[in-house]
């Protein structure tokens, strides 16, 4: 295995995404590694060895169910409060 921390940096600056986002193909990393420069990696990306990877869902499903629940009142006990801006004593001295 071949280091291509560079190929990886140059890659995510060209697709402009984070490196976690970058996949190179491990099948040609001897190709890859060849690869030091910008117009070197443009030329992966169009062959398919380098590929932007899509985005990962994030599921609001959860929050909904939790919304639902707070409208019914619960998940609203005290220790269930929402903080205030700033804390007590400051309140004290500024009001």
């Amino acid at each position: 295995m071949s280091m291509l921390r560079l190929q990886k940096r140059l890659a995510s600056s060209v697709l402009r995404c984070g490196k976690k986002k970058v996949w190179l193909d491990p099948n040609e990393t001897n190709e890859i590694a060849n690869a030091n420069s910008r117009q070197q990696i443009r030329k992966l990306i169009k062959d398919g060895l380098i590929i932007r990877k899509p985005v990962t869902v994030h599921s609001r499903a959860r929050c909904r169910k939790n919304t639902l629940a707070r409208r019914k009142g619960r998940h609203m006990g005290i220790g269930n409060g929402r903080v205030q801006p700033m804390p007590e004593c400051q309140r004290r001295s500024h009001g």
